[in-house]
């Protein structure tokens, strides 16, 4: 396979006929064919609905000898042989799937029939085998993965990655048109607002904003570093997944007018330490620009750059690209 969707493959088959009763001949048929794969699970997308199965498509060209021993030899029969055929596929691991295979051969220029006997029409196609397995495929690639059914975790955080991008990015050109506007000399705060709630954080992610019942528990939670804002590498555009904290931030300090927020910024590892001091306070200064834009007072809200959180492992990197709050 050169990737998750094409690729080719060479087929060999061996087949040996013959007839001992009333008129005796024996004839062996020989193959070697050419084709290519189309991973049509892929295509047709099941892995929305499906782990385990997956079916391939292969087609192709090449040539086979019919050699006929008895009742006499032929000196062997060169035919062109089309192969066509489709492969159900059921994954058993990452490594090893169990597949059955239906295809049909087709023959051109055939002058003998496997009897022996002549072929009258030898131009047309008027010969065909069909052959049927049923075996397993193992992957002995670098990935230790089929590559028909392969998709690395890279590629799928990628695809994630992009989606979310595209929400982030059609969020901030909202909230950018919604303060350009002008009404009444002031932007609409809660039209923006009301923007991310509706367009850009999903439902399940909405939370019922604070109230006295719950104000403590929920500084708690913000003091704690339980609730945060995440951002992508290098990046100081918040994550679509936030939106929805920076509401419940908003909220609180809607709710608890008396107290303050200070923001602190912070990075991951990679990166040198001069540009991750830079980052680390642009992104605190990202998430205070969005609440003061959402109608929070400036003078309620501070903000710097923590630097570089040493406190996560290297798997969980994604941790450390944050922003988090201190409510006093």
């Amino acid at each position: 396979m050169f990737n998750n969707r094409f690729g080719v493959r060479l087929d060999l088959g061996y087949s040996s006929f013959k007839d001992e009763t009333s008129f005796p001949f024996k004839s062996n048929y020989y193959r070697a064919s050419i084709e290519g794969i189309v991973n049509v699970g892929d295509v047709l997308r099941f892995k929305d609905w499906t782990n385990r199965f997956n079916l391939l498509m292969h087609g192709g060209i090449g040539s086979a000898s019919l050699n006929i021993t008895e009742p006499e030899d032929n000196g062997g029969d060169q035919i062109i042989a089309l192969n066509f055929g489709i492969t159900p596929q059921y994954k058993i691991s990452n490594s090893m799937s169990l597949f059955l295979d239906f295809s049909s051969i087709v023959h051109f220029n055939q002058e003998d029939n496997f009897d022996g006997g002549p072929n009258l029409s030898p131009r047309e196609s008027n010969i065909s085998l069909f052959n049927t397995s049923l075996g397993l495929s193992f992957s002995l690639g670098k990935h230790r993965q089929l590559a028909d059914s392969y998709l690395n975790e890279e590629k799928e955080n990628y695809i994630a990655l992009e989606e979310k991008n595209k929400r982030l990015a059609a969020a901030e050109k909202e909230i950018e048109t919604l303060k350009n506007k002008e009404i009444s000399s002031t932007p609409n705060q809660e039209l923006i607002i009301t923007e991310l709630d509706e367009r850009y954080v999903r439902k399940e992610e909405k939370v019922t904003p604070t109230n006295n019942a719950n104000t403590a528990l929920l500084k708690k939670l913000l003091n704690g570093g339980y609730i945060n804002v995440y951002f992508d590498v290098n990046k100081t555009r918040i994550q679509d997944g936030s939106l929805n904290t920076i509401n419940t931030l908003r909220q609180f300090m809607l709710d608890n007018p008396i107290l303050n927020a200070e923001l602190i910024g912070y990075t991951d590892e990679t990166g040198t330490e001069k540009r991750n001091i830079v980052l680390s306070q642009n992104r605190a200064k990202r998430v205070f620009d969005v609440l003061v834009a959402a109608g929070i007072s400036p003078a309620r809200i501070s903000y710097f750059g923590g630097r570089e959180d040493k406190s996560v492992s290297e798997g969980a990197r994604q941790l450390a690209r944050k922003v988090t709050f201190t409510i006093r």
